[in-house]
């Protein structure tokens, strides 16, 4: 700045033909022009390029130079301006690079001697400030009424950052559809001491630097000129216009115009060279076609000239004679005119001839290939009606996913292409394997205690989730699909890439080969196995024939019998193998196997490519939700697939409530697909599993609902999450279904175990709802459905031993049956469409406050629950009362169970006090006295937190750093922007600005959304491909 003030106070001193005479002489350039063919020299082709070049360059930094010491005066002193200008000037060109963030902003602006930059006090009349979204930080946006004072050519401009300037303001003008001109803005005027600045503009030297410059673009010698200098030449003269239209605009009667540039440049050259005026020159250079990037500038020149023109004629001051410009402007209209009709008729008739090449190709491929031509044709409209036909179908019927009203849904091919090799294949049971990318991880997201963990994986029962949901399996996927084999050739490439790293070389990659980790081929998103892609496993033997419907009484007696009698068959192999044979014949020798029953049935329904899958992500499940060695005999394995499945149907189900979404229609694609295989598998994983083994699962998850004599120690009604059993019940039974031929039909057995569960459930609600009468206006006290409620209650407490509280208002109860029964049963719609295939009815694709009966009625319930009770009332009883006299149902009514909750505390001070964001537990990270032992190994308090409290995945805020910390396992992790942002949108992580912080709570629900999503280990995945210096850190002692 002190340079340019120096700069200015000299030329403003000196005549401006000597300064620009000792400038040339600087530059070295006197000598090129003062000889009239320099530019015609260079036409030959041993010319040096390199001085050429050199030359070129010292012209264009002395035309810089002149246009910093004329155009700069936004300094007190030197222009009649004060520091507010100033400051918004330099605001004003920052934000013409581009949108800035406040922090941004305070870098790039100057500072005063007081470390200050005065922006707060102009932003606003300069900027709008565009808030930040869930991603991002907030921008300071240009105002479009300021863009008219950008200046190309700011002083404090970089090239880089000019160059960036000039296409965004282009960029932003052909948006708004004006000329692409960039014309220098207008000046404040110069202070008395610096008026003779302007001097320069008009000066003759000047002027010849201008018209030599001009000349030689009008010859279009490529060598002797550049882009560069021309535009910097048109701005000069913009600059001088600009100056004479501002002095004839202030002119009063006291002062004299004495800049006289528009008159100067309208002059022909002297003999004996008689060359062209300026004018003239910019008049020919309009039209040229080698200049079309600065014809809106040149255009704009000739236009500023004829409005200064018009404004020295009304103010008379004085006379403009009658240049050859006057006619020369009138003529290049009428010449610019014809030219745009000419081009634009050249392109119209272009078009067409393209338009008639592509219709005459069109029909003489057709001529070719007629016959598939009609082929195509006709397959369209079959495939057309097909669709109309079915839609219309299933649209004229109430849909309904289970039961005797089930819909029939025609299950359409199922096409598929892989990622890998691009070969189609349609999806079927003796078809090669079709897989999806797949991770699999344990989750806590659902906990509501924490505190329980797993002691001993290798003797733990899995059979029965509890309701707390302290650990599941969670299931996700990409949706991107492969070949079986062509994943088994992809995973084994990278198996063998890691293994061929020398030792010393090796470090911690985003995914872990040992753990069997791979990234998708396509998407790079982190997996661990893969799904197989099936067909609706209930189409292959279930027939919807509901014609010998037996009732649910009936089916539990039917149910009861085959049990029973695979007991005894069972105990009949048992003791074939000892010496009680004999015994076990006295005892049971009369024993019939119930009508149609074959117990020696064996199914076989998938090619074996699809058992391998099968078998494959079965063992990958049981692994790793058990954090056990794979082992595809262990009797486990099915129960892991069947909780999994539930497990990942619940958590969407609850980011859906929690987003105040629909139940359907609102699901991504890949999570839609990663459903629907899911459920599929699920339902099909018995088929390569011990029949035994999965009967065996069957009569234990039965025998918690319907008590036999075999039933043994079994957990009470109160701890099974009724969700996970009825998953585990329903895709268990086929493994019975498939030996009975008595012609009952599957759905049968689906809808008896569902309504079995969903009173199961109804009776858990009113044991465990803490509901109490208060004043609140009843709707209905008396109805049907609150007085089958309250009797449905006393009944309960007649066999609890008056445990229970005595209620009154059945209303209260309905109430609270509703809310409770609400996330089973949208549950339970999710898994029913995905294992029946039938569409989601309009009506629960919406959200409103009719949910509750739509859902019922897609679900085969009755409105009123409550008349499930009624209707099978003499079985009921039993099994009610049979619950009700568990001795932990009345332990925990009596009050001497209690609920574990998860501990939070607080810490001492330390360096880096972090809050886990799960539970809210405060630790002490990064820190040698907090340091645990977990499997053999020193970690900090996260790591250590995190298998704890999120199955070895968690979130943490590093309190003193404003820093979110996303941890998965030892190895994994990375930081994430913090949900605090400051008053310009900003996050301000490791506190350096100072600035105030609040809580953004929507970018707090996108952190929320990504655990709730299990989407921690694929952002850490994201995050360390990209970056790879998180690889190297040693997350396991945070």
């Amino acid at each position: 700045r002190i340079g340019a003030y120096i700069s200015n106070l000299s030329v403003s001193m000196m005549d401006p033909n000597h300064f620009l005479m000792i400038m040339l002489s600087r530059f070295e350039l006197y000598q090129i022009f003062s000889t009239p063919d320099y530019g015609k020299r260079f036409n030959t082709e041993n010319t040096n390029k390199d001085v050429v070049q050199q030359n070129n360059t010292l012209i264009e930094e002395m035309l810089y130079l002149i246009i910093m010491i004329v155009g700069e005066r936004f300094s007190p002193g030197v222009g009649q301006v004060n520091a507010t200008e100033e400051i918004k000037r330099e605001i004003i060109h920052q934000l013409s690079i581009r949108p800035m963030a406040h922090s941004e902003l305070v870098k790039a602006l100057p500072e005063d001697e007081n470390k200050e930059t005065g922006m707060e006090s102009v932003i606003e009349a300069v900027a709008c400030f565009k808030k930040p979204g869930l991603t991002g930080r907030g921008l300071y946006e240009l105002k479009p009424e300021c863009t008219k004072d950008f200046n190309l050519y700011f002083y404090h401009f970089s090239r880089a950052e000019q160059s960036k300037a000039e296409e965004a303001q282009r960029k932003l003008k052909r948006q708004n559809r004006e000329d692409t001109a960039l014309p220098p803005p207008v000046l404040p005027p110069l202070s008395p001491l610096f008026a003779s600045l302007i001097n320069i503009l008009q000066s003759d030297v000047m002027l010849c630097i201008m018209g030599t410059i001009l000349q030689w673009a009008v010859e279009h010698n490529s060598y002797a000129w550049s882009e560069s200098m021309l535009q910097r030449v048109l701005h000069l003269i913009g600059m001088a216009l600009q100056e004479e239209k501002q002095h004839l605009e202030n002119l009063n009667e006291e002062n004299v115009v004495t800049f006289t540039f528009t008159q100067k440049i309208s002059r022909p050259g002297e003999a004996p060279s008689n060359s062209p005026s300026i004018l003239a020159m910019l008049e020919t250079l309009q039209n040229a076609p080698h200049l079309e990037v600065h014809k809106d500038m040149i255009r704009w020149i000739l236009k500023t000239f004829n409005a200064i023109k018009k404004l020295r004629e009304s103010s008379s001051t004085s006379p403009v004679p009658e240049t050859e410009g006057n006619i020369i402007e009138e003529g290049s209209r009428d010449q610019d005119k014809a030219e745009r009709k000419r081009k634009a008729e050249i392109a119209r008739l272009r078009r067409e001839k393209i338009m008639a090449q592509m219709s005459e190709m069109q029909r003489h491929f057709i001529d070719e290939n007629k016959e598939l031509f009609q082929q195509t044709l006709e397959e369209l409209a079959t495939s057309t009606s097909r669709v109309l036909d079915n839609s219309s179908t299933v649209s004229d019927t109430k849909l309904t996913a289970l039961g005797p009203k089930q819909t029939r849904v025609t299950e359409r091919r199922q096409v598929v292409t892989c990622i890998l090799c691009q070969e189609e294949q349609e999806v079927k049971v003796d078809n090669r394997a079709m897989v999806l990318a797949a991770f699999v991880q344990r989750s806590t997201v659902l906990s509501k205690n924490r505190n329980k963990v797993i002691q001993d994986p290798e003797k733990y029962d899995p059979l029965f989730m509890h309701p707390e949901l302290s650990c599941g399996t969670h299931t996700g996927s990409c949706g991107h699909i492969m070949h079986a084999h062509c994943w088994q050739r992809y995973f084994d490439a990278v198996q063998a890439k890691e293994q061929r790293r020398q030792q010393r070389l090796r470090v911690h990659t985003s995914y872990d080969v040992e753990n069997g980790e791979f990234l998708c081929p396509l998407c790079e998103c982190l997996s661990n196995t893969v799904i197989p892609l099936l067909p609706p496993p209930r189409g292959l033997f279930n027939r919807l024939d509901f014609s010998d419907h037996p009732n649910l009484a009936q089916w539990i007696r039917t149910i009861s019998q085959q049990i029973k009698a695979l007991y005894i068959l069972r105990d009949e192999e048992t003791a074939s193998k000892s010496e009680d044979l004999i015994l076990y014949i006295l005892k049971y020798g009369n024993i019939i196997l119930p009508k149609g029953f074959r117990p020696d049935f064996q199914p076989n329904l998938y090619s074996e490519s699809i058992k391998e899958m099968l078998t494959t992500f079965g063992t990958a499940t049981y692994k790793v939700g058990l954090k056990v060695h794979p082992n595809e005999e262990d009797l486990r394995v099915p129960i892991m697939c069947w909780g999994s499945c539930a497990y990942t149907i619940q958590t969407i189900e609850r980011i859906l409530a929690d987003e105040d979404k629909p139940l359907f229609g609102h699901l991504p694609c890949r999570q839609d697909d990663c459903l629907t295989s899911l459920t599929r598998f699920a339902a099909a994983h018995w088929t390569i599993s011990s029949l035994s083994s999965v009967q065996g699962h069957f009569c234990r998850l039965f025998a918690s609902l319907v008590p036999n004599e075999k039933s043994g120690n079994l957990p009470c009604i109160l701890d099974i999450d009724m969700f996970h059993l009825l998953v585990s019940l329903v895709l268990s039974f086929p493994a019975i279904y498939c030996q009975d031929f008595s012609g009952v039909s599957l759905g049968t057995g689906d809808l008896h175990i569902f309504h079995l569960v969903t009173m199961a459930h109804i009776v858990q609600i009113l044991l465990t709802s803490s509901t109490e009468e208060n004043g609140m206006d009843q709707e209905n006290p008396n109805g049907e459905e609150e007085v089958a409620v309250l009797t449905l209650y006393k009944f309960l407490c007649q066999h609890t031993g008056s445990a229970l509280k005595e209620m009154s208002s059945g209303w209260h109860l309905c109430r609270s049956i509703k809310a409770g029964i609400m996330p089973f049963l949208r549950c339970s719609a999710l898994f029913f469409h995905y294992l029946n295939g039938v569409p989601a009815p309009s009506e629960i694709q919406v959200t409103g406050a009719s949910q509750f009966d739509h859902l019922c009625s897609y679900l085969s319930l009755p409105n009123n629950l409550i008349c499930l009770f009624q209707e099978n009332g003499k079985i009921m009883n039993t099994l009610v009362e049979s619950w009700c006299s568990d001795n932990e149902v009345k332990r925990y009514l009596e009050g001497k169970r209690q609920a574990i909750r998860c501990p939070k505390s607080g810490g001492d001070k330390s360096r880096a006090p972090t809050l886990c964001l799960v539970c809210g537990t405060m630790l002490c990270s990064q820190s040698y006295c907090c340091q645990t032992e977990l499997e053999g190994e020193d970690v900090g308090a996260c790591t250590a937190h995190t298998y704890v409290c999120g199955s070895g995945v968690g979130i943490f805020l590093r309190v003193r750093e404003c820093q979110v910390l996303f941890l998965a396992g030892k190895t994994k992790g990375c930081f994430y922007a913090p949900p605090y942002l400051d008053d310009y949108g900003e996050t301000d992580q490791g506190l350096r600005r100072g600035n105030p912080l609040h809580l953004c709570k929507e970018r707090f629900k996108k952190i929320q959304k990504l655990w709730q999503q299990h989407s921690i280990t694929e952002e850490i995945g994201h995050a360390q491909e990209a970056n790879q210096t998180l690889v190297g850190i040693d997350w396991q002692h945070l």
